[in-house]
């Protein structure tokens, strides 16, 4: 009985170390980026609304790494800073396709 106490605990030091690390790479990419809005976690049905696109295309840009996301528990979000990144993108894809 005393080993699962113990595990118990081992099994809390390492979902504090993953969050952590996850916090701490959240903080990296909003220091990095000059965005003054906070980053928040979008569900897949609001990023889709955000980008005024479909699930189908926001999962198939999901798929190609064009779109960053991030998987919390069961269920996929899509950071703010990753869809300001992807608009980013996308506008300067435009802009060497017309020069």
């Amino acid at each position: 009985m005393s080993a699962e106490p113990e595990s118990e605990a081992r099994l809390a030091e390492q979902l504090a170390a993953v969050i952590s690390a996850f916090v701490h790479s959240e903080i990296a990419v909003l220091a990095a980026s000059n965005d003054p809005v906070p980053n928040r976690l979008l569900s897949i049905d609001a990023a889709a609304r955000r980008l005024s696109v479909g699930r189908s295309l926001l999962y198939q840009e999901l798929a190609s790494g064009r779109l960053r996301s991030l998987k919390v528990g069961r269920r996929r979000l899509i950071p703010e800073s990753g869809i300001n990144e992807y608009v980013r993108e996308l506008e300067a894809s435009a802009r060497t396709e017309r020069d």
